[in-house]
């Protein structure tokens, strides 16, 4: 019989007789040894070939369909740094931020000198002795205690501010010369960017918690009537134990402050930070003045559905805060704010966007309808009653 365009391998039998496993072995001819290699040399170039190619395909595709939990797409043109994150570099970041990150605890009985009803992590600002943490961690707390990752006492805090809306508070330790974090722009953090989340709770002396990811949305808000703070949205594990620790960027700076008590939409194995410029600008409020003095109207409300109040774009007034701005102006609940400070208003998101350029005790114009006249009334700003 013929064969053509086949290559049929020969074999020399080298022992009939099967070993006690059952073993039958075989000696192939030198020619089909080489063969052999020849098909293997060409099957490992392909596979590395093959594996160049696919990691081009997959850099460009991150870059186009990068999804959040909702499966809608977040970004479609990601600024992608191409840092290659090992865990040495991990390792390094952590050395770097650790010093920062200290054990804060929250007691509110007199029980035992050891016992804590809050245990959390903080981050140094500021060299000499403020520190930023989460509310939820001392809220309430008769006692609040920091441990230093460098000591084996706890040293006693002092409440400065804080802010339930956000989670973030403020405290201070009788200290100097200690190690403060440097805190990023957070306006430059992209989606796709490197995540670390860094935590303490025992104030041990290397960081108890660090966990890796990366930035998975950006456009996650924290709202409270018209006001609101911007969140990070990350895979990196946001726990207990990293909660108050800082959430860092590549280069060890701190891009937002972790909570587990955020009051934003929850997407399994997802985590959030309030961004580093929300905490700025917390953190400036709250040493100053020693509570958040952000502007608000004193509303809630919704954008007006297509249909409603014969066409008329603005925010329908569900309720107005008492003694807030807005009562004192004249607004009341059914109410449409069409018009704020000279901009058309859509929705509680442009009232806030205003009131970001304004400081309490501003006056700015307010155009409202109200059975189907407008009405013109100024509005002077006052501060979040949430928190006193």
């Amino acid at each position: 019989m013929k064969h053509e365009n086949f290559d049929v391998e020969e074999v020399n039998w080298e022992n009939v007789n099967e070993d006690k496993f059952g073993k039958i072995k075989f000696i192939r001819k030198r020619n089909n040894i080489k063969r052999v290699l020849r098909v293997v040399s060409f099957v490992v170039i392909a596979a590395f070939s093959g594996a160049i190619s696919s990691k081009l395909i997959i850099e460009k595709k991150f870059s186009q369909i990068l999804q959040g939990g909702n499966g809608k797409i977040i970004n479609n043109n990601v600024k992608h740094h191409n840092m290659e994150i090992t865990t040495n570099s991990i390792g390094k970041v952590a050395q770097k931020v650790g010093p920062s990150i200290v054990g804060i605890m929250g007691k509110t009985q007199n029980y035992s000198k050891d016992s804590y009803d809050f245990k959390g992590s903080g981050v140094i600002f500021s060299s000499d002795g403020y520190i930023v943490t989460n509310t939820h961690i001392i809220k309430d707390a008769k006692e609040i205690n920091v441990k230093l990752p460098n000591s084996h006492n706890y040293i006693s805090a002092i409440l400065i501010g804080k802010d339930d809306i956000s989670d973030i508070a403020v405290i201070k330790i009788n200290a100097r010369s200690l190690p403060a974090a440097k805190f990023a722009d957070s306006s430059e953090v992209n989606v796709g960017d490197t995540a670390i989340a860094i935590g303490n709770p025992l104030g041990e002396s290397f960081p108890g918690n660090v966990s890796e990811g990366i930035i998975s949305g950006l456009n996650q808000n924290i709202l409270y009537g018209e006001s609101g703070y911007k969140v990070l949205q990350t895979d990196a594990s946001i726990n207990f134990t990293n909660s108050g620790g800082a959430l860092c960027n590549a280069m060890g700076e701190v891009i937002g402050i972790n909570s587990i008590h955020l009051n934003v939409k929850k997407i399994e194995g997802m985590g959030f930070a309030i961004d580093s410029n929300e905490v700025k600008s917390l953190i400036e409020q709250m040493t100053h003045y020693g509570k958040v003095t952000k502007p608000i109207m004193g509303v809630n409300g919704r954008s007006v559905v297509n249909g409603e109040s014969n066409g008329v774009k603005g925010v329908y007034i569900s309720e107005v805060i008492k003694e807030g701005s807005a009562e004192n102006a004249g607004i009341k609940p059914t109410d449409i704010i069409t018009e704020l400070d000279g901009k058309p208003i859509t929705n509680l998101q442009d009232i806030e966007k205003i009131l970001e350029n304004h400081k309490f005790g501003d006056s700015i114009k307010c155009k409202i309808w109200r059975n189907e006249k407008i009405v013109d009334l100024n509005v002077v700003l006052s501060i979040s009653k949430v928190n006193d």
